[in-house]
């Protein structure tokens, strides 16, 4: 019997109004977010941070002033762990890591220290990789078991983004809505978080990870000649984004006098990328723009493939280093920040 810490890792989000700002500070503080040496790096942080604050705290007030990231992922850590257990000679214990707020790598390393696991492994809830997301959490987690002496070997997912489990619970999710519409003309569209063009351009494959998983869902749900399309939302800064972005797609709907059906295609738990912006301020954009039906799809949550899909690619893994879906590189050849060339 081995004990096996998952570590799950996700963006976390201010639990509180006055949390807001240092959450911010620390997301922009991210190398892998601001892209500069370290005293430039802090000045431009602050200086965002600080002007973000109060819009942000606004957005957060809709959702009771605090992020539901932490309670989403406790219930998916809870849910994860519960059926790697079941059955399984080796124990399994999760942890939450959080990025950017509470609990941090620095404490949550200190824990599984002190729980003794045999192996670590690094599971980000992150399906499609990123350089700013998925490589991050585990740069981050690396320095702080080093910090903290734990000395259990690491293996790891890199990404996910057509494993079967997620698929089939996109699908399943989608299917009971593009029935309802069946004989009205819409479209579904895949909102997934945006990139500035220039980390895509440097190597990231995160938009060629996010088109592949609106493929295989379209693939799963089987509907011949179906309208789809992938586009990016949370655009911040005067930088070129991915494209075409979920505005442009919202606005074409309503010249075209369609109707859509929202799919966050690249978040796995609510925030308020999904309830306060796909919700709340594409809902109204959408009705201005004379869109004739708006529907947005949950996120895939604590969904039994979801997470059967996650506790399969766990139980999985074999060590040491970093692993896609299949345990084999999966990007084409010229993505140069993915992490299996590290490990």
């Amino acid at each position: 019997m081995a004990k096996k810490a998952v570590i799950l890792f996700n963006l976390g989000g201010p639990d509180k109004p006055e949390a807001v700002e240092p959450f911010l500070f620390n997301l922009f503080y991210d190398p892998a977010i601001i892209r500069l040496p370290t005293p430039f790096r802090w000045l431009v942080a602050k200086l965002i941070s600080r002007r973000r604050a109060p819009v942000a705290q606004e957005i957060y007030a809709f959702l009771g002033g605090a992020s539901p990231i932490l309670p989403q992922t406790k219930a998916q850590a809870d849910a994860l762990e519960n059926r790697l257990n079941d059955g399984s000679e080796d124990v399994f214990k999760t942890f939450i890591c959080m990025r950017y707020w509470h609990p941090f790598a620095d404490d949550v390393a200190r824990k599984v220290k002190d729980w003794n696991p045999d192996e670590v492994i690094l599971l980000p809830l992150y399906p499609q990789f990123s350089s700013t997301t998925s490589a991050s959490s585990v740069k981050d987690w690396q320095d702080a078991a080093d910090k903290a002496g734990l000395e259990a070997p690491a293996v790891g997912l890199c990404c996910y983004p057509t494993e079967a489990g997620l698929i089939s619970a996109y699908a399943e999710l989608i299917a009971p809505k593009l029935e309802e519409l069946q004989g009205k003309p819409f479209r579904l569209l895949f909102s997934a978080h945006g990139l500035p063009q220039k980390i895509v351009d440097d190597g990231d494959p995160y938009q060629w990870q996010v088109e592949q998983t609106a493929q295989k869902v379209v693939q799963k749900l089987g509907a011949e000649n179906l309208d789809w399309k992938v586009c990016y939302q949370s655009r911040v800064g005067p930088m070129k984004w991915l494209e075409p972005s979920t505005e442009t797609e919202i606005h074409r709907a309503g010249e075209e006098g369609i109707s859509l059906v929202i799919v966050p295609i690249a978040f796995v738990s609510e925030h308020s990328e999904t309830l306060v912006e796909l919700d709340i301020e594409y809902a109204k954009l959408a009705g201005e723009a004379g869109v004739q039906e708006y529907h947005r799809i949950p996120t895939v949550g604590v969904h039994a493939d979801f997470i059967n899909g996650l506790a399969d690619m766990v139980k999985g893994l074999s060590g040491p280093g970093i692993r896609s879906e299949n345990g084999a590189k999966i990007c084409p050849s010229g993505f140069k920040d993915c992490l299996m060339l590290a490990s």
